[in-house]
């Protein structure tokens, strides 16, 4: 880990923990979270004009920055969204018992201590200073009606997943809580630290609870009012356009520099570089490998790469014909040039994929077998298997990188009699039809946010997470169900990453997805912002600490 921990640090600078479903944010996050890059076609018009004017403005109280994303959140519900760009404003109102700081080392935060009393019992000693934005307490209590919440079935938590192995949750005390799990368990301190485990006001939690008796829809009022302990709260709202935050000025540790940050959804890449490099905007995310050039070349913005705990893949549905047969998925994998896509399509900055877990994450694996890029090979395959005259199929996707990426693999099938169609779909549509098995191929991503295998792996590939929590190829296989279950309960780091080494052999030779890349994260910065910005692996952008040099 000391190995991994000094290549984290020389590569990348990052927040707290995310894909999230980068496909959704990205996807994964990502879709997963996702997603990691850009929309839509560059406007033709976007020049590197300079202006007097800054993006912020900087008095004694801290900037008032201004952040040009592609989205805006799903939902501020941390039960109810686990998207990128729901997660990017989320981690500045909320918080967890457990976090990773700027090491990427996992330590307490509402948490003051936690420790692994037996096999199945955690103890978390909380913080006695630290109050909601509405002045409810933090305490043992709120800790239980969070964790009770996210596991209720009636409210139905697309996040349930990550804590699906707590059997109960006890107050011990006021400050003092034990977390017993089904069994032995020892992802849990990292899924505590996902934006899943954000705690929210108990008070809102309640008002929630009355709506739903009302006949609302649950993950509706914390939506509405969301509420947590963070260093910014919520302020505003406006719809589609942006959302904005102020500083906590009662927070209970170093507080914000910054006195507010507005959010805006600028879906178009072009429009967000040139919000940049005219000076609008403080910082925006994502922005594509193609537009490094125009921002590294203005007056007064850089562009800004972190290594990622990001994949993007080309994902089958495997419920659908003839994408149930193993042999077109293989065949497929084997067309696809993903060096040619990384040098051409991302101007080198990604890393090719040749599983689904990036080298970020601790059970990332060097000695896979990939499949090999073999046109020859593939063409030999779909011929031995009846599908010599080949098929028409349609690939779906919500980003303008991912639509590139397409454009190319549709002119690789093409040598297959693969006739494949390309629709890029808004991000709200993308995610609804990718939960319900609505596509026969998508473009998708997975951020591990946790940097553990678990994450990686469990919501993506087992047959339990099909659909909304992750499983968006919609894979099923008795073998990897089996062994990601061994390695959730097993304590040997070593047999643990060995399950999860077979479970990612399986998965690749069975290709319910093509890893092609793992992603290099670029935001646009302002370069006075430049010393004080760090971007987690999980591509969450932390802004606690900027100020202008």
């Amino acid at each position: 880990m000391n190995k991994l921990r000094l290549f984290l640090l020389l590569i990348i600078s990052t927040v707290v923990l995310i894909a999230c479903n980068t496909d959704d944010a990205e996807d994964d996050v990502e879709e997963e979270v996702t997603e990691e890059e850009s929309t839509e076609e560059n406007s033709e018009e976007t020049e590197d004009e300079s202006t007097d004017d800054e993006a912020s403005t900087e008095d004694e109280d801290g900037l008032d920055l201004n952040l040009s994303f592609l989205a805006l959140p799903n939902s501020l519900d941390p039960h109810a969204a686990n998207d990128g760009y729901s997660l990017y404003v989320m981690v500045n109102i909320y918080e967890t018992l457990v976090r990773l700081n700027e090491d990427l080392e996992l330590e307490p935060a509402l948490a003051e201590s936690y420790e692994q009393i037996d096999d199945t019992t955690w103890e978390f000693v909380l913080r006695e200073d630290v109050e909601f934005h509405d002045g409810e307490p933090f305490n043992a209590e709120a800790v239980k009606v969070n964790l009770d919440r996210v596991l209720d079935e009636d409210i139905g938590s697309p996040l349930a997943f990550l804590f699906t192995e707590i059997d109960e949750v006890e107050v011990v005390d006021e400050y003092t809580v034990h977390i017993t799990t089904h069994q032995p368990f020892a992802a849990l301190p990292s899924h505590l630290a996902h934006p899943g485990g954000h705690m929210i006001s108990p008070a809102v939690i309640e008002a929630d609870y009355a709506a739903m008796e009302d006949g609302a829809a649950p993950l509706t009022e914390v939506n509405r009012n969301p509420v947590g302990t963070g260093f910014f709260k919520f302020e505003s709202i406006a719809e589609g356009d942006n959302i904005v935050l102020v500083r906590n000025e009662d927070y209970w540790g170093e507080p914000a520099a910054p006195s507010s940050v507005t959010f805006r959804a600028v879906p178009e890449d072009g429009a967000r570089v040139a919000e940049l490099t005219t000076g609008n905007a403080d910082l925006i995310y994502p922005t594509n490998p193609q537009d490094v050039p125009q921002i590294n070349e203005s007056e007064t913005a850089i562009a800004r790469e972190a290594d990622s705990a990001n994949m993007t893949y080309l994902g089958f549905n495997t419920e659908v014909e003839p994408f149930d047969d193993p042999v077109v998925r293989q065949a497929i994998a084997m067309a696809i040039d993903k060096e040619v896509i990384i040098e051409e399509l991302l101007e080198g900055i990604a890393l090719k994929a040749e599983t689904p877990l990036n080298p970020t994450v601790n059970a990332h694996s060097e000695d896979i077998e990939p499949i090999e890029y073999n046109m020859d090979a593939a063409r030999e395959l779909l011929e031995e298997n009846g599908y010599e005259d080949g098929f028409s199929a349609e690939v779906i996707m919500n980003n303008r990188t991912h639509a590139d990426v397409a454009t190319f693999i549709q002119e690789a099938l093409s040598e297959l009699n693969i006739e494949l169609s390309i629709s890029q779909v808004e991000a709200g549509t993308f995610q609804e039809y990718a939960a319900t098995g609505n596509f026969e191929m998508l473009m998708g991503g997975w951020g591990t946010v946790t940097l553990d295998g678990d994450y990686g792996l469990y919501p993506m590939f087992h047959s339990d997470n099909i659909g909304a929590p992750g499983n968006r190829t919609r894979y099923s296989n008795e073998e990897v169900d089996e062994l990601l279950d061994l390695a959730r309960v097993e304590t040997d780091e070593e047999t643990r990453f060995q399950y999860y080494h077979d479970a990612q052999q399986i998965i690749v030779d069975e290709a319910p997805l093509v890893p092609i890349y793992h992603t290099v994260l670029i935001s646009g910065i302002q370069e006075d912002l430049l010393d004080d910005y760090f971007q987690f692996p999980s591509s969450f952008p932390y802004i606690k600490n900027l100020t202008r040099d």
